[in-house]
């Protein structure tokens, strides 16, 4: 068992448990039961938990976290925003206000989604992961709608003015926190040693392996860099930074973070992370395969470039060797002309693709189709780019008989697997449709 120091509910603590083990198990056994397990998965929102860091509170979901993870953080819990005598947080207020309660299972997930969103001006957006079994969601967007500002000494917002914790380096007998690029690859190239940031999919591994290096003390895997020729994006850097960081002149950006996962998953999964796992439904590689990203391989003593088409080898299967991770992800500049992405799933937010897709498009002032790009989740083993779709059009001029004969072409693409999430037939009709909705959308014939 291991004892992990960190700061609680505004109070230096101690928690014990397993390194691995989640930290909602050990919030639990220390006796803060506010956070419940729903899922296990991040998906319903009833074990939300704050943390602070650089840029603010966040909203994560603590299922998902590995209790040494948060070793030398902050946490806050629903128990630690209100103290008897002092009254209950604005946040608290607003729910009890509007109603926003029924059974209460999910409730202290909602009101630390809410309080996340508070600080940061988005109730409502940061509420989006929780679900309410009991549907009560009226009230709790009520809620959401209803909290005003933080007043000027709230004391939660003055702790935004303290430096943030800067959690070190930690190491257990399963779970090692290196904060330098050079020693994590050290640890990497070790037997049975496995890269984790977010842990949002990795915590769920059948099979976790005997150790996991942690990814998110490296800064150099964690940063943004602008090139003459490209975006290098840390392969650590989590997805809502990316968002933060990127934002005006990615005008894409916005919408397709917007159905990627949930804002606390978000917080913490990244790039890297959701293309190693190489899901055939993973939201980012249809989206950077359109924009020709090129991935930066490291390990102990090389490093080398591999183009995104050419790293997926086969169902959940990479190009990555032993001991190998991706450090960054490369978006050569400029960006096409036009950038879309599309997603349809069971649910319109926080949900598993049925099909994803992307397209990018580029036409000289001509209507000459310069560089298109096509490319589908959840329609074949990886995702995959429609290149001979794309051949139809490549150098042409953009006219309704160049169009229609690239959608015919598309419609034989691909021969998609049914399951629950739907049948071949559906799959293969959305892939047609989808284009067209492109196509419409950028003002085509």
């Amino acid at each position: 068992m291991a004892r992990i120091t960190l700061h609680l509910n505004g109070r230096p603590a101690e928690l014990e448990g397993r390194e691995r083990a989640s930290l909602l198990e050990a919030l639990r056994a220390a006796g803060l039961s506010g956070a419940k397990e729903g899922c296990g998965e991040g998906e319903c929102g009833a074990c939300t938990v704050v943390v602070r860091d650089a840029r603010g509170y966040r909203a994560v979901n603590s299922c998902l976290v590995p209790l040494a993870a948060v070793a030398g953080g902050e946490v806050w819990t629903v128990e630690g925003l209100g103290e008897p005598g002092s009254g209950a947080h604005p946040v608290q207020q607003a729910v009890v206000a509007e109603g926003a309660v029924q059974c209460g299972y999910c409730t202290p997930g909602v009101v630390m989604s809410l309080f996340a969103g508070y600080y940061a001006g988005d109730p409502l957006g940061t509420v989006e992961g929780n679900l309410c079994r009991c549907t009560g969601y009226r009230p709790i967007r009520d809620a959401a709608r209803h909290l005003g500002d933080p007043a000027p000494g709230d004391p939660f917002l003055r702790r935004l003015s303290l430096p943030p914790p800067q959690p070190g380096p930690w190491y257990g007998q399963q779970f090692m926190r290196p904060t330098g690029l050079a020693e994590a690859l050290a640890l990497l190239a070790e037997p049975g040693s496995r890269p984790v940031a977010g842990a949002t999919d990795l915590a769920l591994a059948a099979d976790p392996g005997p150790r996991w290096v942690s990814l998110e003390a490296v800064p150099e895997l964690r940063g943004l860099a602008r090139e003459p020729q490209a975006v290098v994006i840390g392969a650590a850097l989590p997805l809502a930074d990316l968002g933060a960081m990127l934002g005006e002149g990615w005008p894409f950006l916005r919408p397709w973070l917007a159905v990627f996962a949930s804002p606390a998953i978000r917080n913490r999964a990244t790039l890297g992370g959701n293309l190693a796992t190489a899901s055939p439904i993973g939201d980012s590689a249809p989206l950077l395969l359109v924009l020709d990203a090129v991935l930066r391989l490291r390990r102990a003593g090389g490093e080398r470039t591999v183009p995104l088409p050419a790293f997926f080898r086969d169902y959940r299967r990479t190009v990555l060797e032993p001991g190998e991770i991706i450090a960054a992800v490369a978006v050569p500049l400029p960006l096409p002309q036009e950038v879309r992405f599309y997603k349809v799933a069971k649910r319109p937010r926080d949900d598993i693709s049925t099909v994803a897709a992307a397209f990018a498009l580029s036409r000289d002032a001509g209507g000459r189709v310069q560089t298109v790009r096509m490319a589908f989740g959840g329609v074949a083993a990886t995702p995959v780019r429609a290149t001979a779709a794309e051949a139809v059009l490549q150098g042409r001029a953009w006219t309704p008989a160049a169009v229609a004969e690239a959608r015919a072409v598309l419609g034989r693409s691909f021969r998609p697997l049914s399951d629950l999430r739907g049948s071949s037939a559906y799959r293969q009709a959305l892939v047609v449709n989808l284009w067209d909705r492109f196509v419409e959308e950028v003002q085509g014939p």
